[in-house]
């Protein structure tokens, strides 16, 4: 835990921060308990594979919408072909809110006829829960467990991954390689699913879906001009942790047909321990020796506090993304909205 936090119930990470007045008072204080009851705070950040039809994502963003949770960011990607949608609530509503969008993908949506630049396994493809407030990682866990053991039951497989995986830590890139059609005819013998769905390959339309359990993450996209693909790709071997560089830090290089634009896409694991700071200099260092230059940078879903912290402004050629999409702002209004108001989360850092 952070410092000052010593007795608090288990947050996400070290980086989400209560007052420590209020965070022991609140646990020797039978009152206290009345007046500011625990808030758990479940995150899921579902990645469907649709990033075209509008009509279709805005179709599913209103049926989440309709349980009792709070939709905080959606975004689709015509050369992605993917949209990720991020919403937090209760625990429970969290879990009945994801099997809506299984149900939803399975139905509304055909690998067999999905082309794009991400990879991707399933219509519902990734499905991360993030503990995020009043609620501890071996509990999201069990979320995802549940989660998964019900999308199994809609006829779709899931693999696990992250902290909810079989021991901890399994990796998205090792359970998607080869795509889809690589789980298409029969399961390789070294990524059989932990619900298999009873099928014996994936599911001949929705495919399978990654359910796993994880900390807050940095998912964000550099645009690079005066470079090739190729150049693109080299940057992304060197800067990535599996290629001896930045720890936590996974990099493709991307050629996106629509817009014709050349990216390094990113998703960083632990924007504390790895400043994204460090990351953009050396891709902007790399990018320039190789004579082009770095003209912006987009991140997918809410915005991690690292960001827009003093010594980040300006220096990332990110948009201003306003207080709606910085996470810390959106999860305290949150909490101080399902407490009634009675809540202390000022310092609540993410």
């Amino acid at each position: 835990m952070g410092a000052g936090t010593k007795g608090c119930r288990p947050l996400f990470t070290d980086h989400l921060l209560v007052p420590a007045a209020s965070c022991e008072w609140a646990l020797t204080s039978p009152m206290a308990r009345q007046i500011i009851p625990f808030v758990p705070v479940l995150e899921a950040v579902p990645n469907v594979s649709e990033g075209r039809d509008l009509g279709l994502i805005r179709e599913l963003v209103d049926m989440i919408d309709a349980h009792d949770v709070e939709v905080l960011d959606w975004s689709a990607d015509r050369d992605h072909h993917r949209a990720v949608i991020t919403f937090i609530g209760p625990p429970q509503d969290v879990e009945a809110a994801c099997l809506t969008v299984a149900r939803f993908t399975r139905d509304a949506i055909d690998l067999r006829l999905h082309r794009g630049a991400h990879p991707r396994v399933g219509a519902l493809d990734v499905l991360p829960l993030v503990p995020l407030y009043d609620i501890s990682m071996p509990e999201a866990v069990a979320s995802a467990m549940r989660i998964g053991e019900g999308i199994s039951e809609l006829g779709v497989p899931v693999y696990h991954y992250g902290e909810a995986s079989t021991p901890p830590g399994r990796n998205l890139a090792g359970l998607r390689t080869g795509g889809f059609e690589a789980l298409a005819v029969a399961w390789p013998s070294d990524r059989r699913p932990d619900w298999s769905a009873g099928l014996q390959a994936a599911h001949p339309t929705a495919g399978a879906t990654c359910v796993g359990a994880r900390p807050v993450l940095l998912a964000w996209n550099v645009f690079v001009e005066g470079i090739t693909l190729e150049d693109a790709r080299g940057i992304a071997a060197q800067i990535r942790e599996r290629g001896g560089g930045f720890a936590g830090l996974r990099a493709l290089g991307l050629w996106l047909e629509g817009s014709g634009r050349i990216q390094v896409s990113m998703n960083l694991e632990d924007p504390w321990r790895t400043s994204p700071l460090d990351v953009f200099d050396r891709i902007t260092a790399e990018v320039s020796r190789n004579g082009g230059e770095v003209v912006e940078t987009e991140v997918i879903g809410m915005v991690h506090d690292t960001l827009v912290l003093p010594d980040s402004s300006g220096r990332l050629k990110l948009p201003d993304p306003g207080s709606a999409r910085i996470l810390s702002q959106r999860v305290a209004a949150h909490v101080a909205a399902r407490r009634g108001g009675l809540t202390e989360t000022s310092d609540l850092i993410v």
